[in-house]
């Protein structure tokens, strides 16, 4: 990694890091990377959690709230729109404070939504009220950019798929594991008692940024490069990653921020029904990125995405016939495995954005470490962008359910819209990624996380 001219000293700094080089990262980096990411996977899981607060607290808002469905999607929309934007300059604050330093800031910055949730969640509350409180908690979405950023600097390109997974999967349990907390207030307290879920993540919070200042550490080598972000911009495969991290993680984030308020709306669930299905389908999307990611180093990024898709699509059929039949089983069957499917998605996705930029480099005629350090600090910059685009796709999710919720009081109109989106997906991840083009240099990544000139 390139040294700098003027490193930072002090605290936690780390002033020497090239996890490339196999002697230095077999007796000096492994144990390091590995213990920044446990304690990085615990700060994002709450970011997570608070960023997923309105997914549930929708479900505690009976008739005294006077807020009808279409209402519900929008808060939920308008708190997965803000978490999506503020990870652009979350992903510059690594560069910019540190990796350990912002994972402490950002943690601390998670008790400002969750306190203001709690003096406002009662009835008579204003609308507009609650849509800036289900605003401020955009910034546990934040947290993931920040995150990702931050590891993928401390693995070698080699181990960055199932590195990525694992600090994403973990993050992303955030979304059922406040899930399973609401159900477990509701079935015990009562849904008048939202307050009780948001009282309980106070210490979880404050327990994350004492752990990551005392056991997280900054990779001085890790500068801000505004270079590398224009450079990013103008490189057509970032937003053609983005666009394909649209459908997997637009996927599995929307669906978690909808599943319960659709169950509730379309099937008429109570609360308590809602709550006790709702976690099922993002503990498996959560659990299956780290699985997508460790295969994408296997057997390649765009092979496992598209197969994802593929299966996605025939994921939203099951769906698309339930909701027709009005079958709840099937529904559930249908609805589950998109969130299986998304997940792995999700890991095999982000695998491919550093093996694309290595492979550019390659393309570009630099070689060895060169080559190395030329996707390093391109993937670095377009990650942010990346998942702020991703995480826009669940904000349309969101959208489409509330239209087609107003509109026609079913869901059915949303799932075949999104049925066609991964027909699309199918299609360009096929047509960039895997489809031979003769002379055209095609960014890969291969076995063992290899980047190559041919297709996946």
């Amino acid at each position: 990694m390139t040294r700098t001219t003027a490193p930072r000293e002090g605290g936690r700094w780390i002033q020497r890091w090239d996890p490339e080089d196999e002697t230095f990262w077999r007796r000096t980096g492994r144990p390091v990377a590995r213990r920044n990411l446990l304690y990085s996977v615990f700060s994002e899981h709450v970011g997570f959690s608070v960023w997923s607060l309105w997914s549930v607290l929708v479900l505690f808002m009976g008739p005294a709230y006077g807020i009808d469905p279409a209402g519900k999607f929008f808060l939920i929309a308008t708190a997965t729109c803000v978490g999506a934007l503020v990870r652009i300059p979350y992903t510059f604050a690594v560069a910019r404070f540190g990796g350990r330093d912002w994972t402490v800031i950002s943690a601390l910055l998670l008790l400002v939504p969750t306190v203001a949730a709690l003096a406002v969640m009662e009835p008579g509350t204003s609308y507009g009220t609650f849509l800036a409180v289900a605003a401020l908690t955009g910034v546990g979405g934040g947290n993931f950019a920040s995150s990702m950023t931050n590891i993928n600097a401390f693995f070698p390109l080699r181990e960055k798929g199932r590195a990525l997974g694992l600090n994403a999967g973990g993050g992303n349990i955030g979304v059922p594991v406040v899930q399973l907390a609401a159900l477990l207030v509701i079935a015990t307290a009562g849904a008048g008692h939202p307050r009780l879920l948001l009282a309980a993540y106070l210490p979880l919070i404050v327990a994350a940024a004492v752990l990551a200042l005392l056991r997280m550490d900054n990779l001085a080598p890790v500068r801000g490069d505004t270079g590398a972000v224009g450079e990013a911009l103008r490189e057509r495969h970032t937003w053609i990653m983005a666009f394909l991290y649209v459908g997997t993680f637009g996927s599995f984030i929307g669906y978690g921020f909808a599943f319960g308020l659709v169950l509730q709306t379309r099937f008429g669930h109570t609360p308590l029904q809602a709550a006790s299905l709702t976690f099922l389908g993002p503990l498996l999307g959560s659990l299956a990125r780290p699985a997508g990611g460790a295969l994408a180093d296997r057997f390649g990024g765009a092979r496992i995405t598209l197969a994802a898709f593929v299966a996605m699509a025939a994921a939203t059929g099951v769906v698309v016939l339930a909701s027709v039949r009005d079958s709840l089983p099937v529904f559930l069957t249908g609805f589950v495995a998109l969130f299986a499917l998304s997940g792995a998605g999700n890991g095999s996705t982000y695998k491919m954005v550093p093996a694309v930029f290595h492979a550019q480099g390659l393309a570009r005629g630099l070689e060895g470490e060169r080559a190395a350090a030329y996707g390093r600090r391109l993937s670095g910059a377009a990650m942010g962008l990346i998942g702020a685009v991703g995480a826009l796709g669940g904000l349309g999710v969101n959208l489409v359910f509330r239209q087609a919720f107003r509109g026609g009081g079913s869901g059915t109109a949303a799932f075949v819209t999104f049925l066609g989106f991964y027909a699309v997906c199918c299609a360009v991840t096929w047509a960039v990624y895997l489809r031979r083009p003769g002379r055209t240099a095609v960014p890969a990544a291969g076995s063992a996380g290899k980047a190559q000139l041919t297709s996946v």
